[in-house]
């Protein structure tokens, strides 16, 4: 798989509050970037792939989800993940 386990103690440690913390929005939208981006590469080159493209859709509404809950909750904290991940331009 593209994402090991060292891989995801990095993304977890970089927007997380430590590398085990895996339970923080922060780390999930960061997760959830990950993958997406990955997939969004994959459909460019297979673009019949509807399987894949199916979780994509899924994927983009859970990181979504995410985001509109800690923009309830903490609005630093929403501006922060979205300026470290580049997610609105």
């Amino acid at each position: 798989m593209y994402l090991s386990k060292e891989n995801k103690k990095e993304i977890f440690k970089e927007h997380g509050k430590s590398d085990t913390d895996t339970g923080s929005a922060e780390g999930q939208i960061a997760l959830f970037t990950t993958r997406i981006n990955h997939l969004t590469e994959h459909l460019k080159k297979n673009r019949k792939d509807f399987n894949t493209e199916r979780s994509l859709v899924m994927m983009v509404g859970k990181r979504k989800s995410l985001l509109s809950y800690l923009k309830s909750k903490d609005i630093t904290r929403y501006r922060e993940i979205i300026k470290k991940l580049n997610l609105r331009k």
